[in-house]
């Protein structure tokens, strides 16, 4: 593991995170179970191929379909920008909260301490899920098909969104005139100061290749992070949840401040989750009381 570590904090430095390819992201995850499994036989370790591959074409097909999201119908702009000012604008001077946060904390040509912690908790989002899931994999399979479950469904739910309804977020939307005040997109400036440069870049480059770059409604940043944690809820005392729910929270504030999402998309990222966890669970309960009809001696 500690052979692992080192490689993959190497691979960060120089080449970044690996934000952009499932296969990537999920090569160094299964190197992960191996190096902490080495005593197993290698038959098992082909196993994580059998169960993941199917995942990550899914989730290669989402990345590769989002691009498209686009083509067919206008951005929403002024939804969003009016449902934000509508909730906040007494509290922000009538201003939507990312213009608000970026005029009280964020300094053009200088990073504070916060941007690294902003972007850090960014970045988390292209590993945390697919870490959860790899790590239930390890310790409870039947577990992991659970957090798969939702987790592919949520991720389809999004993508048909996209291809609906289209969404700007702030960036876009002070970059097209629609807000009159400035937005900056600052989500990787935390990069430099720490010296991972390359990491910095590599997310630049994502973000500046983006195809659909209006694919803001609901955020799946936030849903992830949300649906990472309600997960386990029921599984842990009600005194740990403001220590899971924080991550969420964190998330949400890193994504209003850098300008990636409305609180909005947020809130609807949120809704998704719940609408997730009702539709799959209420499909898990019908299955099982099928295969309960089907074989009533077991």
């Amino acid at each position: 593991m500690a052979t692992w570590a080192v490689a993959f904090a190497l691979f960060v430095a120089f080449v970044g995170v690996p934000t952009s390819d499932p296969l990537v992201a999920f090569g160094w995850l299964w190197l992960a179970t191996i190096a902490w499994r080495n005593f197993r036989p290698w038959r098992e370790h082909l196993l994580f191929l059998r169960d993941w591959l199917p995942v990550v074409a899914l989730l290669e097909f989402y990345n590769v379909s989002r691009g498209s999201a686009d083509d067919f119908f206008a951005p929403h702009v002024h939804f969003m920008i009016d449902a934000d000012e509508r909730m906040f604008g007494w509290l922000t001077g009538g201003r939507i909260p990312t213009i608000w946060l970026q005029q009280h904390l964020y300094q053009p040509g200088h990073v504070q301490w916060w941007e690294v912690v902003v972007t850090l908790i960014y970045v988390s989002h292209f590993l945390t899920v697919p870490t959860v899931a790899v790590v239930l994999w390890v310790r409870n399979r039947a577990l992991s098909y659970r957090f798969m479950r939702r987790w592919i469904t949520l991720s389809l739910a999004g993508l048909i969104t996209y291809f609906l309804y289209p969404a700007a977020p702030p960036w876009w939307a002070w970059e097209h005139g629609a807000l009159t005040e400035p937005v900056a997109r600052i989500s990787s400036n935390g990069f430099a100061a720490i010296g991972l440069h390359s990491a910095g870049n590599t997310l630049n480059a994502l973000q500046a290749d983006q195809s659909n770059p209006v694919a803001a409604m609901p955020s799946l940043h936030t849903a992830y992070a949300m649906m990472a944690v309600a997960f386990f809820l029921p599984m842990v005392g009600r005194r740990w949840w403001p220590l899971l729910l924080a991550y969420p929270l964190a998330m949400t504030f890193t994504l209003v401040y850098t300008g990636e999402h409305y609180v909005a998309d947020v809130l609807v990222g949120w809704l998704y989750v719940v609408l997730t966890f009702v539709a799959v669970g209420l499909g898990e309960r019908w299955w099982a009381r099928r295969r309960a009809v089907a074989s009533p001696g077991d």
